[in-house]
C-alpha cells in the first residue's frame, strides 16, 4: 500500500486534489482579493518558460510585441455591441480617481473626483488596439499588420479557481489586420495550429483542435477556432483560443485602408490568446496523488540535486560532489536548450526536500550522500515513474559519468511519456457510439464519463438555442468541431438532418 505525498487523491475528490496540488507544489496562493492569486516562484518559473517558448513562436511568424493600457475608455466598448454585451457582466470599472478620509477612519472616493468617463480595466484588448491600429493602418502597404501583448486582465469572475478562472490572469493576445478574408484566415488558422503545437509538445497536453459552435464565439467574431484538452476527470478544458473577426471590428474602429485601385476598404482582422489557465491544464493532466509532473520542457528546473547533508565532516566532500555534478550536467543540452539544474542547499533534511521537490514535479531528483560520494555514483528518481512495482520508490543507484551522459535523453523520454499517457487516456474516453446523452452522463457530476463525439448539420439560431438548453440541462456544452474528424456518414445527433460535421460534448471547466 502506497503512502503518498497528498491528502486526498484524485479518485476521492478531484477538485480538492487540484487545490492541494496548487498548495503543497507552491504554485500559488489565494491573495486577499477574491478570484486574484498570488503566484510563487515556481509557478510563475512554469509561466515564464510557457512565455519563453511561446514568444519565440509569435515572433517568428512576424509578429511583434507591444503593450497597450490598462484602461481603457467605456465608450470604446461602446462602438461594438455584441463585444460589449459579452463582457458587461465581468467588467471592473473606475470611476473615480482620488480617495479622501471620511472623518471616521476610512476612506472613501472623492465625490469631486469622478472622472468624465468611466475606465474599463483591460478584460481583453480589442477596441483599444482597434484604435491604435485605424491610426497605424492607411494603406494596403501597411498590412498585414501583426501585434501581441503580453499582459494582465481582469474579468469580474463569480465562481473562481486558481489558474482556470480567477478575476485577474496572465496572458498574452495578439491582434491582427489584414487585407481580405482569406489572409485574416491563414493568420486565424496559423495561430491555431501555433497553440495546438505547443500544447502537445512543451506542455506534452494533447488537445482537439477545431471550431466553436456559433453559440460559443467570441463576443463579435465570425468564427472562433479552440484547443480542447482533457483532464484526468473526463471534463473539457479550452486551453487557447484564435478568433476570425471579419470586418465588425475594424468598422466599429475605423481600421481603413487605401486598396491598390484607390479605393477604402474596412481590414479583416483577428484575435488570439492563451493564459496561465494553461498551468492550471498541466495539473489536471500529468498531475499524481503525490503532486504535479511538471513536463521538462516548461520545469524551471529539470533537474534538482539534494545533497544528504548531516553536519558533520563529510558535507564539505558531499556538497563539492554535487557542485562538480552540476557543472558537469551544465554542459549538455536537451530541446535545444542549456538542461536547467538546481543544487538545492537548504538547511533542510534531504527526505524532506525530495518530497517537496516531487511535490513539485521536478522531473528528475538527484539524491546524493557520503556513500555515493565513494562510489562516484548519484541517485536518480524520475518523476514520471515514482514507484517500483512493488510500491517502493524507484531510486536507480546510477555512475555519476552514466547518469551525466544520459540525462538529456532521460529528460526527453520523461517528456515523451508524459503526453504518451494524456493522449492514451483522452482517446480511451471520447466515446463515438454513444445514443442517449442523459443515460451516458447519468450521475457523473464528476465528469469521469468524458467526451461524447456526435454527428450534426450545425444549425443556427432557433434550432441551436434549443439544442444548448438540453445540453444546459445535463450540465453538458459542446467544445468543438474536430478539424482532424472522420467524414460525416449520417444525420445530425440532434436534428436528424444530414449532417455536416461531428462536434464533441462534455461537462467542462
Amino acid at each position: 500500500m502506497i503512502k503518498h505525498a497528498l491528502s486526498v487523491t484524485r479518485a476521492q475528490n478531484f477538485a480538492s486534489w487540484y487545490q492541494e496540488v496548487i498548495s503543497e507544489a507552491d504554485l500559488a496562493e489565494e491573495s486577499g482579493v477574491r478570484g486574484c492569486m498570488v503566484i510563487r516562484p515556481w509557478g510563475y518559473g512554469i509561466w515564464e518558460r510557457i512565455q519563453k517558448l511561446m514568444d519565440a513562436e509569435i515572433k517568428a511568424a512576424g509578429v511583434e510585441n507591444c503593450y497597450f493600457p490598462l484602461f481603457i475608455p467605456l465608450s470604446f466598448f461602446e462602438k461594438e455591441a455584441d463585444h460589449v454585451e459579452g463582457f458587461a457582466k465581468e467588467m471592473a470599472v473606475v470611476t473615480h480617481h482620488r480617495l479622501i478620509g471620511d472623518g471616521k477612519g476610512k476612506l472613501i472616493p472623492d465625490p469631486n473626483s469622478r472622472l468624465e468617463e468611466p475606465l474599463v480595466v483591460r478584460p481583453t484588448s480589442e477596441t483599444v488596439i482597434g484604435a491604435a491600429m485605424s491610426r497605424w493602418v492607411q494603406s494596403w502597404r501597411d498590412l498585414p499588420l501583426m501585434v501581441n501583448q503580453w499582459a494582465n486582465v481582469v474579468r469580474w469572475e463569480m465562481r473562481t479557481r486558481m489558474f482556470l478562472r480567477t478575476s485577474e490572469f496572465l496572458w498574452q493576445e495578439g491582434h491582427t489586420a489584414h487585407v481580405d478574408r482569406d489572409d485574416a484566415m491563414k493568420e486565424t488558422m496559423r495561430a491555431l495550429e501555433m497553440y495546438r503545437a505547443f500544447a502537445e509538445g512543451p506542455l506534452a497536453m494533447p488537445v482537439v483542435a477545431g471550431e466553436k459552435p456559433e453559440n460559443e464565439r467570441f463576443p463579435g467574431a465570425v468564427a472562433t477556432y479552440s484547443i480542447e484538452a482533457m483532464m484526468q476527470d473526463g471534463k473539457a478544458l479550452q486551453a487557447g483560443t484564435s478568433h476570425y473577426l471579419g470586418t465588425g471590428f475594424a468598422e466599429a474602429s475605423g481600421i481603413k485602408y487605401q486598396d491598390k485601385d484607390g479605393g477604402q476598404q474596412f481590414a479583416h482582422t483577428t484575435s488570439w490568446g492563451v493564459s496561465t489557465r494553461m498551468i492550471g491544464g498541466v495539473i489536471m493532466t500529468h498531475g499524481d496523488d503525490d503532486g504535479l509532473r511538471c513536463p521538462p520542457q516548461i520545469a524551471p528546473h529539470q533537474i534538482v540535486i539534494v545533497p544528504m547533508l548531516r553536519d558533520n565532516d563529510e558535507d564539505d566532500a558531499v556538497l563539492d560532489y554535487c557542485r562538480n555534478l552540476r557543472a558537469e550536467l551544465l554542459k549538455h543540452t536537451a530541446f535545444g536548450e542549456q538542461l536547467r539544474v538546481l543544487l538545492d542547499t537548504k538547511a533542510i533534511k534531504a527526505s524532506n526536500k525530495r518530497w517537496a521537490w516531487v511535490k513539485k514535479g521536478a522531473p528528475i531528483i538527484v539524491e546524493v550522500g557520503p556513500r555515493d560520494v565513494g562510489e562516484g555514483k548519484a541517485a536518480v528518481l524520475r518523476r514520471d515513474r515514482l514507484y517500483k512495482d512493488d510500491g517502493k520508490l524507484a531510486t536507480a543507484f546510477t555512475p555519476r559519468d552514466e547518469f551525466v551522459v544520459s540525462a538529456a535523453t532521460m529528460l526527453e523520454e520523461i517528456q515523451s511519456s508524459l503526453h504518451a499517457e494524456a493522449k492514451a487516456r483522452m482517446e480511451a474516453n471520447i466515446r463515438r457510439d454513444v445514443t442517449d446523452l442523459a443515460a451516458h452522463f447519468k450521475g457523473d457530476e464528476a465528469g469521469f464519463a468524458g467526451w461524447v463525439e456526435v454527428q450534426w448539420a450545425k444549425p443556427s439560431g432557433a434550432a441551436l438555442d434549443k439544442i444548448v438548453e438540453q445540453l444546459k440541462a445535463l450540465k453538458l456544452t459542446m467544445r468543438n468541431s474536430p478539424l482532424d474528424a472522420a467524414p460525416t456518414d449520417g444525420k445530425c445527433f440532434f436534428t436528424g438532418e444530414p449532417a455536416v460535421e461531428r462536434i464533441l460534448i462534455g461537462r467542462t471547466y
